[in-house]
């Protein structure tokens, strides 16, 4: 079609990472790629995970024609409970991300209405003006795949989440003939992962850990607890294949360890051998030197099976001296107190601890410089935008692209809501869209905003003072109080002189208020507020939240 255009708008996973969404649009038809969640940073209070915000999709949703996945990780499927329940539209995925994501839709109770469609790599769907393919790739998570959206201007392909490993854990290479023919065939815009693009070199293969399991596993005498993401089934396959050859039991701590062994087990991507897995019960029976405990944990999560056991909480499972605990991740940006105040207490309570940065039990799962650089010279994209990483990571993935060959003018460097516009010969950023992020906190979705985190911030620092104040409706004179009540902010037996102060500033007040004719109920807490902030500030340097409470009799 002449002088026609298709669209690009990340709504997350762009400055970021985590919660990763992103929409193509062609004249009336929309694909959104991924729903994913992140978990919230430390200012976040009470806050459990943040979502996009989808305004955009709830304004075009009559032409949205599908969600399609490229794995079944918690940051590309995790916002999905959410999204289909305003939006109820096709979802395309693999066996296994679908697996995964059926169990989350049965907890949401979204599951029946649901529908959900399974592709196979080299699979290609038609929804709307779209043809997509999927394409294998490697990552630490089976079944993972990259996209090409084939569009009436040219072809977007997005990598997903990908590394290139030549001697994956299932054999189940990249299909790079497929990378290669789309390059000859021409890409228009390439959208690729930028997670490790700080990295030089190659990422090793998943398969250096299991070799490094076997070793441990060999040379370990007492009981050996192995704590990783639940989602790294490759992980989770070599720890049980070394147990067995090493003659181990295999238990499983942790929910979210044991849904998705059995989800991976009963769709075929675990392969467990007959005998090995036992249940807690048993496991308590058996000497230490023949048992494997498999638990969540690794990120020093508070709630999670790892954190309970080193803090003598879990119910089941204590550490004993002699145990050896591997920690098979890399802790997260944001995350390395809590992994090593984890692993201080696992020392301290004398078990033996093998984490990342002294040994081999972890490979990440994204591509590193060299396999980035690779998948450019697969492509050979016209346009190219870096996606998946925080601003940073964009920058320098852009530059990689710059060396690469691709002009810098066609290289677009964006965020969350940057609506990037392609023809068949021109690129640009065309605009913005509003693309926030929602929290979620408990049951609540988006209840939860900068004002309410303000307060929960001022009442973690400085805790509450509410003053209580009965009025007479007939005079307005005050009968009884200020009474003043204190959390968090001082102990009211210990600070009696300081509280008998404040009510003395109340009365003041509230005497300026009388004199004043002032009878509205929110002139009077405002002045209440605002003279004993000012006296609170002058005596401790610190502001509670301070709530005037009139009553009227």
């Amino acid at each position: 079609m002449k002088g026609s255009k298709v669209s690009i708008i990340p709504l997350g996973g762009l400055g970021e990472i985590g919660k990763n969404m992103m929409v193509i649009r062609y004249a009336d038809s929309i694909l959104l790629i991924d729903s994913g969640l992140s978990f919230p940073e430390e200012e976040m209070l009470g806050v459990d995970v943040v979502i996009p915000d989808i305004t955009y999709l709830l304004e075009n949703k009559d032409k949205l024609c599908g969600i399609v996945l490229t794995h079944g990780h918690e940051d590309h499927i995790g916002a999905l409970p959410y999204v289909l329940k305003q939006i109820n539209v096709p979802v395309y995925g693999t066996k296994l991300t679908l697996g995964l994501l059926e169990h989350k839709l049965k907890e949401s109770n979204l599951l029946d209405q649901a529908v959900l469609n399974v592709v196979k790599p080299r699979d290609v769907i038609k929804l709307g003006h779209f043809h997509v393919e999927f394409i294998k790739v490697s990552h630490s998570i089976p079944d993972a795949v990259a996209l090409a959206v084939h569009t009436p201007v040219g072809t977007i392909v997005h990598t997903g989440d990908f590394k290139i490993d030549q001697t994956p854990v299932d054999g189940e290479v990249t299909d790079f003939y497929t990378l290669t023919r789309l390059g000859e065939e021409g890409v228009l815009v390439m959208l690729s992962d930028s997670t490790n693009v700080e990295r030089a070199g190659y990422t090793l293969s998943e398969r250096a850990v299991g070799q490094t399991f076997e070793e441990t596993f060999r040379d370990v005498k007492g009981r050996i607890i192995l704590a990783t993401f639940a989602s790294n089934i490759h992980r989770l396959q070599q720890a049980i294949l070394a147990a067995h050859k090493y003659d181990r039991k295999v238990a499983v701590i942790g929910r979210s360890m044991v849904n998705v062994v059995n989800i991976a087990y009963e769709t075929g991507y675990l392969q467990i051998p007959e005998g090995v897995l036992i249940d807690l019960e048993e496991a308590s029976m058996l000497p230490p030197n023949k048992l494997v405990l498999l638990c969540t944990g690794s990120q020093g999560e508070p709630m999670s099976a790892l954190t309970r056991i080193a803090t003598a909480e879990h119910k089941q499972v204590e550490i004993l001296p002699g145990d050896t605990v591997i920690i098979s991740a890399t802790p997260i940006p944001g995350n390395e107190k809590l992994v090593g105040r984890i692993i201080n207490l696992l020392f301290k309570k004398g078990a033996n601890v093998i984490y990342e940065s002294v040994s081999g039990i972890h490979v990440s799962g994204h591509a590193s410089q060299e396999e980035l650089k690779l998948m450019i010279n697969f492509l050979k994209p016209k346009f190219f935008i870096p996606v998946h990483g925080e601003h940073r990571m964009l920058i320098k993935h852009a530059e990689l692209a710059k060396e690469m060959g691709i002009p810098p003018e066609n290289i677009f460097v964006g965020e969350n809501g940057t609506v990037f516009e392609f023809t068949k010969n021109h690129g640009r950023i065309a605009g913005k869209i509003a693309a926030g992020q929602v929290m979620i906190d408990g049951l609540g979705v988006g209840d939860v905003g900068n004002i309410v985190l303000r307060d929960r911030r001022q009442l973690s620092q400085d805790g509450i003072l509410i003053v209580v104040i009965t009025i007479s409706s007939e005079n307005g004179l005050v009968i009884a109080g200020p009474d003043i009540v204190s959390r968090g902010f001082v102990y009211v037996r210990e600070s009696e002189q300081l509280i008998d102060m404040a009510k003395e500033k109340v009365k003041s007040a509230l005497q300026k208020c009388s004199s004043r004719n002032i009878k509205e109920w929110s002139a009077i807490k405002s002045l209440v507020r605002d003279t004993l902030s000012k006296f609170l500030y002058e005596k401790t340097r610190r502001r509670p939240m301070i709530l005037p409470i009139i009553m009227e009799v």
